[in-house]
């Protein structure tokens, strides 16, 4: 039976819920108007995604303090510095990057890809600040997808509807950029899904940081595709790709690739099975003792007298006072201010 304080507690949960929505899209706002004017054209979406990630983790941080009495909100919103998380970032990245690969190689067998590479020394600064770009781009959709609004959402509806509900918003988000498409807001849902998924098997961002970058940095700047319809990351490869649509995405890219949806989903048991330590090690029910205390030994003790019997008691022993020291020619069992301790059989 449920009793009101559950009740409470998920009713407060969605409220914080709905906060952190409204402080998101405040936080864009904010975040997108700061950066205009301040640097030039080229470092402009850096410094937005920046500063959108800092008002994120910032405003969530005292959302956490604050309404839940978090005392790590670091730790709390998903980034734990616990043994190994450069390796978890560094899994995430390699499931990134295969599942991109994987479509790139089907691209190339049913059509191709025409490169054309920039090698000049400016390019490679330019790659530093396109890597740049991704990695605090992709921590700012972890944050906001995954991170204290999901969180809080998954406490008041569950972690089945919180993780369906978060792919269809992340789809809505997505969908309003130019080009978007159907096949579009289904890889963004497919997408979503297995992100969250990575993040509910490690109880951490660290996998879904590095599996949203490897999925999107690697398409731009190690294959020159377009991204999410803009084709201008990467300064030093240029790919213009070649094959039917439901493969290439056209002009949107990858991410209205029909085959990318497929492998996405595919994606997913490669998914479980690579993190399958992470989530024994962080997902392990606690076991926590209950019952009474009871004595094992004196519980067995009784066992046994029951169904053997009490054992006899020991004869006593007999105490017989002799002398010390006994005279000569006296008898020494009968002089008296000695003792001598003998056992009866």
């Amino acid at each position: 039976m449920t009793n009101a304080a559950p009740v409470t507690s998920r009713l407060r949960a969605y409220f914080e819920f709905i906060a952190a929505i409204v402080y998101l899209f405040l936080a864009r706002s904010v975040a997108r108007h700061s950066a205009s004017g301040l640097v030039s054209d080229a470092l402009e979406p850096l410094l937005e995604q920046a500063m959108l990630a800092f008002l994120l983790f910032l405003g969530y941080a005292a959302f956490g303090m604050t309404f839940d009495r978090q005392k790590r909100p670091m730790r709390e919103q998903g980034f734990p510095p616990r043994d190994g998380w450069q390796r978890e970032v560094g899994l995430g990245i390699a499931l990134g990057w295969g599942i991109a690969a994987a479509c790139v190689l089907v691209m190339a067998l049913f059509g191709g890809i025409a490169v054309a590479l920039t090698l000049n020394p400016s390019a490679f600064a330019w790659l530093a600040a396109d890597v740049a770009f991704f990695a605090v781009a992709t921590l700012a959709e972890e944050i906001a997808f995954r991170g204290y609004g999901f969180q809080r959402f998954a406490q008041s509806v569950g972690p089945v509807a919180a993780t369906l509900s978060f792919a269809a918003l992340y789809a809505a988000v997505q969908a309003t950029l130019p080009g978007a498409s159907h096949a579009s807001i289904a890889v963004s849902l497919a997408f979503g899904l297995v992100l969250t998924i990575a993040y509910l098997r490690t109880q951490a961002l660290w996998v879904s940081w590095g599996l949203n970058f490897g999925w999107k940095a690697s398409r731009a700047l190690l294959f020159g595709l377009t991204v999410a319809g803009v084709n201008s990351h990467s300064p030093l490869i240029e790919g213009d790709p070649m094959g039917p649509f439901w493969v290439t995405g056209g002009g949107f890219g990858l991410d209205a690739s029909w085959f990318a949806f497929l492998v996405l989903l595919l994606a997913i048991p490669v998914l479980y099975r690579a993190t399958r330590d992470l989530d024994f090690l962080h997902n392990a029910p606690v076991l926590v003792p209950g019952g009474i205390p009871v004595d094992l030994d004196a519980a067995a003790r009784r066992q046994h007298e029951s169904a053997m019997g009490r054992a006899a008691p020991a004869a006593p022993s007999l105490v017989q006072i002799i002398p010390a020291q006994a005279p000569a020619g006296s008898n020494p069992t009968s002089a008296p201010g000695s003792i001598e301790t003998t056992s009866q059989q």
